[in-house]
């Protein structure tokens, strides 16, 4: 497939999952665009899970698509401050539904968790939720989160309750 063909199958499927979830009413995100002009580059607001030290919540993100998508995955990254052991410090989000579809050489991640074109922004999200509510400190994209979250959970709880109230703020 030529580039325009890529980028005009991209911007059709991306049309219509931002419809789809346009649409549909979900209690854990919602999506739109940045620019109207650009299907490639959403804004992401997440609601804290229930129940999780994120509660109450509203988390805010940008989700950049690749020209290729879906055969490539896209990028999520917070612009609200995030204390969690699987976003790096500059809000990327690492999770292995966000990695591409290549062996791992340092064989953590299964093939099979990684990206695959059947993915969604929905699924995408779904993840993220998740993320949020059982983190993984085993492979960290922030390790002084991660040692927090093993060591000294009341700290960690703290940390996470200043960008609960900052999110609630920005809103």
């Amino acid at each position: 497939m030529d580039d325009s063909a890529s980028i005009r199958a991209a911007s059709i499927k991306l049309r219509k999952e931002l419809k789809e979830l346009s649409n549909a009413s979900n209690p854990a995100f919602s999506v739109g665009l940045v620019d109207e002009d650009n299907l490639f580059e959403w804004n992401v607001t997440l609601f804290g899970p229930p129940d999780t030290h994120y509660e109450g919540g509203i988390f805010k993100a940008v989700m950049k698509f690749p020209k290729n998508y879906p055969f490539e995955p896209p990028t999520l990254r917070f612009t609200s401050e995030m204390w969690h052991p699987n976003v790096y410090d500059d809000g990327r989000v690492c999770i292995s539904i966000l990695h591409r579809a290549e062996v791992d050489l340092s064989g953590y991640e299964d093939l099979g968790e990684r990206w695959s074109p059947a993915q969604t922004v929905e699924t995408i999200l779904i993840s993220v939720i998740a993320m949020l509510s059982s983190p993984n400190d085993e492979s960290p994209a922030n390790i002084d989160a991660a040692k927090m979250w093993r060591e000294n959970k009341p700290a960690y709880r703290r940390k996470v309750q200043r960008c609960v109230e900052r999110s609630m703020e920005d809103w």
